[in-house]
């Protein structure tokens, strides 16, 4: 799940599905309610057996197995892929194109815009994207908001099937920003583990430590939101959802804008043949699992 939560285009979710364990991930998540944290308060003031309760009722020990694999993915995957932005963005960004394109064609059957509700949801969902993949890392800027913003909003749709995290950082143009802030925060520490200074820590530590918090905040509220946005209204709430990754296609095209002077035969040529890398990859993926279902 790591794995492809680091990369825009695959859904940690999917791969939750793959592995059989969506069902058990969803209910420990949405196991987190204002009475529990009551709880763990007074288990932490003395009464342990409440404490362990707690545990058994989150799915303590699963969760936490889970999130260090996952932890420990991403950590080596986005250091990876902040190298390759830097060398080879090119490739790198045309691979991202193929994840994404693909993902809304495995979606595809997930819909039906019948009615004039969904195709107004769908174009919305495609205008956004297009937009916001232009303009959005400018509107937000690189403050601690605008990072706890990114990561409320990327780290909700990790455990949507089909909706991947990282693809809506690039949507908000924070994807390179946020792995380049994780490689050298790891980098501080690696540092520091060697007679480094503290400071330094501190200092990159700071956009890691919001986008988690921004995260925390994002499971517990906004991902609740669109589960219940899919329950009421599935269709029109799906058909926005993948309205997003279409117009989602526009941010990799653009960023390749930004690094080369000029699109040639051979910057085509290179985006062209990442992009079907990419695209397989998905594809495989859905095979594998036998199709997204996002019920």
């Amino acid at each position: 799940m790591g794995t492809a939560d680091a990369v825009p285009g695959v859904s940690g979710g999917t791969i939750a599905l793959i592995t059989g364990i969506y069902d058990r991930l969803i209910a420990a998540i949405t196991a987190a309610s204002p009475s529990l944290a009551r709880r763990v308060l007074e288990g932490l003031l003395g009464d342990r057996e409440e404490l362990r309760a707690v545990w058994t009722d989150i799915d303590g020990t699963f969760l936490l197995a889970l999130g260090a694999g996952i932890a420990t993915a991403i950590l080596t995957v986005t250091r990876v892929l902040h190298v390759t932005l830097e060398t080879v963005p090119v490739l790198t960004y045309g691979f991202f194109f193929g994840l994404i394109g693909a993902s809304a064609v495995v979606l595809r059957g997930e819909f039906r815009v019948d009615t004039a509700g969904r195709a107004a949801a769908a174009v919305a969902g495609v205008a956004l994207a297009f937009v916001a993949s232009g303009r959005a890392s400018a509107a937000l800027g690189e403050t601690a908001l605008a990072t706890f913003l990114a990561g409320a909003v990327a780290v909700s749709a990790m455990i949507l099937p089909g909706i991947s995290g990282s693809l809506l950082l690039v949507i908000l143009g924070q994807y390179d920003r946020m792995t380049e802030a994780l490689s050298v925060f790891v980098d501080a520490l690696l540092a520091l583990a060697t007679g480094g200074p503290t400071a330094t820590v501190v200092e990159t530590g700071v956009p890691v430590v919001a986008f988690l918090a921004g995260g925390v905040v994002g499971l517990l509220t906004v991902a609740h939101a669109v589960r219940a946005a899919l329950a009421a209204r599935r269709e029109a709430t799906l058909a926005f959802l993948i309205g997003l990754i279409v117009g989602a296609l526009r941010a990799p095209v653009a960023r390749v804008g930004e690094e080369v002077a000029a699109w040639t035969a051979a910057v085509g040529g290179e985006f062209v043949v990442a992009a079907a890398v990419g695209a397989l990859l998905v594809v495989g993926i859905d095979r594998l699992a036998g199709g997204v279902d996002l019920d």
